[in-house]
C-alpha cells in the first residue's frame, strides 16, 4: 500500500477489535515513531494494553468502544508543538494502515490525566491517536469542492492539483476543513481559520499536501 493508498483507506473509526497487535506490527510502529521523534523533536509514544484511558462518559459521548490502544503525542511545549504533532501524527496513522491496523484522531473524548505516557518537565501530552483492529473499516469524511480549498495566480500545475487531492483527504476537526492552500508563484502558503485545534489541522494538512506532491 502507497503512501497515497493509505491516505484514501484511512478513515476515523472509533471501536475496536479485542485483538493483541502482532510483535511485528509494533516493532514495525515504534521504528516510525522513533524516527518521528528523532526528525520532530518529539517524545511521541505508542501505549498498548491501557484502556483507562477511553473509559467513562467522554469516551462513551465520542462514540468510542474498546480502545486499549493509542499514540500518545508528546513533544516539548513550544510554539510548533500542536503543529509537528499533527504532522507526524498523520505521519504514524498512515503508517498504521500500512501495517493494517485502523486508528482515530482524539482531542477531547479521552481521560488524559490517566495516561500512561511520560511527560517531562516542559512537555506537553497534544492529543492521542486512538488505535487498533476496527470493527469497520470506517467511512469517507465528506468533502468541500476543490475549488473552495485553494487559490492560484495562475493556471493550477499538475504537482499542485495532486497536492490538492490528498490534502482534501485529511482529517480535520470535525471535518470542517477550515483551510486555504494558496499558490504564489512557486510558493505554497497554508492558511487554517483560527480555532483550538487548527494548528494540529494544519500540521496533518501540509503533511498530505507535501506527500501528494512528492516535494
Amino acid at each position: 500500500m502507497t503512501i497515497y493508498e493509505a491516505m484514501k483507506a484511512r478513515h476515523a473509526v472509533r471501536s475496536y477489535e479485542d485483538k493483541k497487535i502482532e510483535e511485528s506490527v509494533i516493532e514495525a510502529l515504534n521504528e516510525e515513531i522513533n524516527k518521528c521523534n528523532h526528525e520532530g523533536t518529539l517524545t511521541t509514544q505508542l501505549i498498548l494494553n491501557d484502556k483507562n484511558v477511553f473509559k467513562g462518559l467522554m469516551a462513551h459521548y465520542g462514540g468510542f468502544r474498546g480502545v486499549s490502544n493509542y499514540i500518545a503525542l508528546v513533544g516539548p511545549i513550544g510554539e510548533k508543538l500542536e503543529e509537528k504533532a499533527g504532522y507526524y501524527g498523520e505521519h504514524i496513522a498512515l503508517k498504521a494502515q500500512q501495517l493494517g491496523l485502523n486508528t482515530c484522531w482524539v482531542a477531547v473524548t479521552y481521560k488524559k490525566g490517566r495516561s500512561k505516557a511520560v511527560i517531562g518537565d516542559n512537555e506537553k501530552l497534544v492529543c492521542v491517536l486512538a488505535l487498533g483492529y476496527g470493527t469497520t473499516q470506517g467511512v469517507p469524511h465528506k468533502s468541500k469542492k476543490m475549488e473552495q480549498l485553494f487559490k492560484a495566480d495562475r493556471d493550477m500545475p499538475e504537482w499542485f492539483r495532486k497536492g490538492m487531492e490528498a490534502a482534501m483527504l485529511a482529517p480535520t476537526a470535525q471535518n470542517k476543513q477550515d483551510f486555504l492552500i494558496v499558490l504564489n508563484g512557486e510558493d505554497v502558503k497554508f492558511e487554517v481559520k483560527e480555532g483550538k485545534y487548527s494548528k494540529i489541522d494544519l500540521g496533518i494538512i501540509k503533511y498530505h499536501f507535501q506527500n501528494g506532491t512528492g516535494l
